[in-house]
């Protein structure tokens, strides 16, 4: 196959939560059979390549990012042929594959855990992992105050008196970094799979390698209603400078082998500068902006984030990446729809305030979508995204599967609304989900009012969500000022964002409650929805030619 360099500047990815996205063998779960199947989809929708999330061997405490071996598949999603073929395959359709990598932690049944256990205090084999004794008399506390990301201590005690580390479910005890074994098994890890064939890694929690070796309590909380931060504070164990050591050492692995092989990184950084300290030239490729992923609908906001994102990774001749949804954020039509919603925080739950009006989140994504894919560099798509799929926000709760219900004493849903498996035809469940003759329904509910929201009845009707994306994106594969490149604003009243990309490129998005007067233009690409007399109504985007 043939793809013109570097690719990953300007590439739109589309997320697959692999056991929400298709099941092939109808046991009620997405698996590589059933993506396959749906190669031709994608290629339809015009996009770039595909992320994965985990289809390693697992327990699946946390659906996959509880890893147990790194070079083998688990069974509830295929065999390492089927990956292999589905690489192959997706390659033969002109889409890269992006699989997650998660070094963070491992499963607590992968063989060096086990042997961790076995093996008892002060042993080699705890020198992989974060094990220390605890504090009191008795070593009964923990050895810090840190919390578990979904709730509850982040330690957990041995029977042997010992505690080891785990920053999210005990399932996953947090590997030790500064260990040379540690290190050279995932670099390993990454040559098994570039040799394979994929395109690159989305590292998980690229942020969080790193811990402060004496491992101090907690810095003070920061008042989540304060905004974003304005400078860095030191972290015990999140974005440490020495975790980019390890990342210069993986850009040498991935530029050992040919076709431009690149890494994405899930960093929680607290300012545009944190952030871009990921992506310079001898470190990772790209890195996730959460930063517009978090913003409020509101045109102060976005185009702050906008501008600092864009000054802060070209500083370092790295290209921004845009994305509104994935598979650990309430999606975006539901996070719009709410006119009282605000800027959220990283790792903070996000709470919805206010009445839905899905209609206005509904018409506010279509917006950002052409917001979003008229930015400069590269973009990300989650699954249902271009179906317009909501938040599923009323599935009972003793279908919850998502660890937060349990590590937070019920007391937070979870991610399990944003990952219901999507509908591909059909008028009622699994809409084409599973196949004929399933043996299972799918593994969490689908509501009834997913009919609409098929990709079956969606396509061909040019009002639809999907029609949309599908426009969005040939257009943005076709226009030479599409993609990675510059933008320039242009002066417009209060409540509207607008700019230029050369050659002959205008994006315009209203935010304001009232129509907007379109400049002089030669020609219409793009509307998110129908134009009054030349006017752009509110929640409203349009592309134009100049």
């Amino acid at each position: 196959m043939s793809f013109t360099a570097p690719w990953w500047r300007s590439a739109v990815i589309y997320q697959v939560y692999i056991r929400s996205f298709a099941d092939g063998n109808g046991d009620g779960v997405g698996d590589i059979a059933g993506l396959r199947s749906r190669l031709p989809y994608l290629k339809s929708l015009g996009v770039d390549a595909v992320w994965i999330n985990p289809w390693y061997k697992s327990p699946m405490a946390d659906h996959g990012y509880d890893v147990a071996d790194f070079r083998a598949v688990d069974p509830l999603f295929g065999t390492l042929a089927d990956a292999e073929r589905f690489i192959e395959e997706a390659h033969a359709h002109g889409i890269r594959v992006i699989p997650d990598i998660v070094p963070n932690h491992t499963s607590d049944q992968h063989a060096w855990f086990q042997a961790a256990l076995a093996a008892g205090p002060g042993s080699a084999e705890r020198e992989r992992y974060v094990f220390r004794p605890g504090r009191g008399p008795d070593g009964a506390q923990p050895p810090n105050d840190w919390v578990s990301c979904f709730g509850g201590p982040a330690w957990t005690r041995l029977p042997d008196g010992e505690w080891y580390l785990h920053l999210f479910a005990p399932e996953q005890p947090d590997l030790n970094w500064q260990h040379p074994e540690v290190r050279a098994e995932f670099e390993s890890v990454l040559r098994f799979w570039f040799g394979r064939g994929v395109d690159g890694f989305r590292i998980d929690v690229a942020h969080g390698l790193i811990k402060h070796p004496e491992l101090p309590d907690l810095p003070p909380r920061r008042d989540p209603d304060a905004g974003p931060p304005s400078r860095h504070v030191d972290h015990p164990h999140w974005d440490r400078d020495e975790v980019h050591e390890i990342y210069r050492s993986w850009r040498k692995v991935a530029d050992e082998f040919p076709g431009d092989r690149s890494f994405v990184a899930e960093a929680w950084a607290d300012t545009p500068e944190r952030l871009a300290a990921y992506v310079r030239r001898d470190g990772l490729h790209t890195a996730f902006n959460f930063d517009f992923l978090m913003s409020s609908w509101d045109p102060k906001d976005l185009r702050g984030v906008i501008d600092d994102s864009l000054s802060m990774l070209g500083a370092v001749g790295a290209p921004a990446t845009w994305v509104l949804s994935n598979h650990d954020v309430t999606r975006h039509p539901s996070r719009y729809g709410r006119r009282t919603a605000k800027r959220w925080v990283a790792n903070e739950s996000y709470r919805p305030e206010g009445p839905l009006d899905l209609e206005l989140g509904t018409r506010r994504a279509r917006a950002a979508a052409l917001l979003m894919l008229a930015l400069p560099g590269g973009a990300y798509v989650y699954q249902g995204e271009e179906l317009g799929l909501p938040e599923v926000e009323d599935l009972p709760e003793d279908v919850l599967q998502d660890p937060t219900w349990e590590r937070s004493g019920h007391t937070e849903r979870g991610r399990d609304g944003c990952r219901v498996p999507i509908p591909w035809s059909g008028r009622t469940a699994p809409y084409g989900f599973s196949p004929e003759g399933a043996t299972a329904g799918p593994w969490l509910p689908q509501p009834a009012r997913w009919a609409e929201h098929t990709v079956e009845s969606q396509t061909g009707d040019p009002a639809s969500m999907l029609e949309l994306y599908r426009a969005a994106l040939r257009v943005r594969r076709d226009h030479p000022a599409l993609g990675d490149g510059t933008m320039t604003w242009l002066d417009t009243p209060d409540g509207v964002l607008a700019f230029t990309r050369d050659p002959g490129f205008v994006c315009v998005v209203n935010l304001s409650a009232e129509p907007y007067e379109l400049p002089g233009h030669s020609g219409l690409l793009l509307s998110s929805g129908p134009l009054e007399n030349g006017r752009l109504g509110p929640d409203q985007a349009v592309w134009l030619a100049v």
